[in-house]
């Protein structure tokens, strides 16, 4: 389901009554109803509400597909409070021609696979070699080397010196499947040989290497990581079965080579990502050919393999949770298979826990006396909803570390699949559904923007106020249509390859008996902040 920006004019009924807010409470509101304040008509009004913070388990386990993965995540990394989380990275292969001739007394030279992860494009380190002799017919020429640092989520230096990584290829033993099938990121796959191992500084480059003689290019490499594979391995595998069944289309391809996994070999470091569709591997080989002279000529050529678009893609992703804290807080949490049960029981958790890729996610409960009390105050008092935030901190006494702290959240109602009512009813009026505020020091905090939901429950007069109102959350960004520019619905997110995790503050569990009730605005536990205006 797309979201329909709507206008502005569709959006002003839900505001109408909050047309004064206090100059001190201007900086909490939506940007719509900062727009329709007027400051002389009410009075303005700003309060705090404690709530039931709760953990949600995801099991460590996420849908980690071709359909799920816009990027995909490579590497390790090891942090005391979430434990180790090692990915790899899995796809099947396909021929780019099938039954192929590769002439006459076949030789592979080199295996190459090609990568490209995410970079860093402000970070550029050029070095130029300007007595360079290509090999290739030992040409005078230039060499160009730009080399940028990749994007990482995790440790960039372990002991002082740069993290190590040392990337390995393997065979894939067990057959994938096909690129509609659903797969999740725990799934079992059995790896066969190793075909690869090369360090990994942490970098990639783009070279260009011109004649002295015209400034001809003589090589332009786009900017990637490459490393040879096994050449024997390559030989056995597909040169040698020139004109067998299983190079003569593409199902007996992928059952006959079934795929190949990419790894690091360490237990700790960081998470980097590329495109799935960027990777590729090409044969190099050399035949002979016969010239009409009689002559033989060793030639060169090559035969590129297809790991991109329709290729079954997994993401592979395995956790060690070692953290007392953390396990305990998993045992009490809510499983996913149990948030639509009308009637859940949750337990208030102190600190709650958010990790991407298949990590714990939380949920947020206002409680009924909390909505009693506001739907009283609208309908005796008159207030009028002006802006509804969910505020989260983090907790800087177990969140002190210096990695990059999430920016984004997904958010629903819990007894709804869709977006929130805001995200559709305040889309024009410039509505952040996540703002965010000092990410980068321990006080981070988020407000969630519920305006138009609360405004839904408080002032509608059939609403059960024996009911509490949860949200669930989870890490992750909503993906947008590229040709619309429409969010493409609640389930297409990038939950599957975000590697961010934090830990927030929850409940007050030593004042569990004032939860739901106002709170010092100052406080930090989970809380629901209220702007609203009121008649003089």
């Amino acid at each position: 389901m797309m979201i329909k920006i709507k206008t502005l004019m569709k959006v002003i009924p839900f505001l109408l009554m909050g047309i004064v807010v206090l100059n001190s409470c201007e900086g909490e509101l939506d940007n719509l109803g900062s727009q329709l304040v007027d400051m002389d008509a009410a009075n303005g009004n700003e309060v705090a509400y404690s709530l039931v913070a709760y953990n949600i388990n995801n099991g460590d386990v996420i849908r980690a597909d071709a359909e799920k993965l816009d990027s995909v995540r490579i590497g390790a990394f090891d942090e005391p409070v979430f434990g180790k989380q090692k990915v790899s990275y899995i796809t099947q292969l396909r021929l780019n021609a099938y039954n192929p001739d590769f002439g006459t007394n076949p030789v592979i030279d080199s295996v190459v696979l090609t990568l490209k992860p995410r970079y860093a494009t402000d970070s550029a380190d050029t070095k130029t070699t300007e007595d360079y002799i290509y090999p290739d017919g030992a040409v005078a020429a230039k060499k160009v080397v730009t080399t940028y640092p990749i994007s990482k989520y995790g440790k960039y230096k372990i002991g002082g010196q740069k993290t190590p990584f040392t990337i390995k290829v393997n065979e894939v033993n067990d057959f994938l499947g096909g690129a509609s099938d659903s797969l999740t990121s725990n799934k079992a796959i059995a790896l066969g040989a190793e075909i690869g191992s090369k360090s990994f500084n942490g970098t990639v480059n783009s070279i260009v290497v011109t004649k002295d003689t015209d400034a001809s290019e003589l090589l332009n490499r786009p900017v990637s990581y490459r490393m040879k594979l096994d050449s024997a391995f390559f030989q056995n595998k597909i040169i040698a079965k020139k004109g067998d069944q299983v190079l003569k289309d593409a199902a007996s391809f992928i059952r006959y080579f079934r795929g190949i996994s990419i790894s690091v070999q360490e237990q700790d470091g960081y998470l980097f990502s590329m495109a799935p569709n960027d990777i590729g591997l090409t044969i190099y080989y050399k035949n002979d050919v016969t010239e009409p002279t009689g002559t033989v000529t060793r030639t060169k050529a090559e035969l590129a393999l297809n790991l991109g678009a329709g290729n079954v893609h997994l993401s592979s992703i395995a956790y060690n949770r070692t953290n007392e804290s953390y396990i305990a807080a998993m045992n009490v949490a809510v499983k996913p298979e149990n948030l639509d049960n009308p009637n859940l029981q949750v337990s208030a958790a102190p600190l709650v826990y958010a990790q991407g890729m298949g990590g714990a996610g939380f949920g947020i409960r206002i409680p009924a006396a909390t909505i009693r009390e506001l739907k009283d105050l609208y309908k005796n008092k008159k207030i009028g909803i002006v802006s509804a935030k969910i505020r989260v901190y983090n907790d800087a006494d177990n969140w002190t570390n210096s990695y990059r702290k999430p920016n984004s959240m997904l958010v629903r109602e819990r007894d709804a699949k869709g977006f929130l009512p805001d995200m559709t009813s305040l889309s024009s009026a410039g509505y952040s559904l996540i703002k965010t505020a000092n990410l980068s020091t321990k006080d981070a905090n988020y407000d969630i923007g519920i305006t138009a939901s609360l405004k839904t429950i408080i002032e509608n007069e059939s609403y059960d106020t024996t009911k509490d109102k949860d949200f669930v959350i989870n890490l992750g960004s909503y993906k947008v249509d590229a040709t619309t520019g429409f969010l493409l619905g609640q389930n297409y997110n990038t939950r599957a390859y975000t590697p961010n995790r934090i830990v927030l503050k929850g409940t007050d569990i030593a004042n569990i008996a004032n939860v739901g009730k106002a709170i010092d605005k100052t406080s930090k536990v989970a809380q629901l902040r209220l702007i609203f205006t009121q008649k003089n």
